[in-house]
């Protein structure tokens, strides 16, 4: 798995993650969104658009790190998730507490309208 973080002005992170990610990168991943949400930004973006593989490592990682995020009063959005990790938030029930969006360009500009 590589992740990559991207700052947009004084509104989102971004971080990508691209590959596949289980077990072994679960600490990784968890520092990364950590840091992303400690920064205290309105908003954190969380592109999986590459993401061959998820299972329950990334889906623990991403649902501690919203717990973490609305604590910090940021938003954390899920975007590019394809078929199958939308299926693993489906059957999981976590599409009930995640906030996905079809791409990072439509979650940055959600979190531009609301933040004015």
């Amino acid at each position: 798995m590589r992740i990559t973080v991207a700052l947009v002005s004084d509104v989102a992170v971004i971080v990508r993650l691209d590959g596949e990610i289980d077990q072994d990168q679960r600490r990784p991943l968890e520092d990364v969104l950590n840091s992303a949400v400690a920064r205290h930004l309105p908003c954190v973006v969380v592109d999986i658009a590459a993401v061959g593989f998820c299972d329950c490592t990334a889906l623990n990682a991403l649902l501690s790190a919203r717990l973490a995020a609305r604590e910090a009063g940021v938003e954390l959005l899920i975007a590019g998730a394809d078929r199958q990790a939308r299926r693993l938030f489906e059957i999981t029930g976590a599409d009930g507490v995640l906030t996905l969006r079809t791409t990072v360009a439509g979650a940055l500009t959600g979190a531009r309208e609301k933040n004015g």
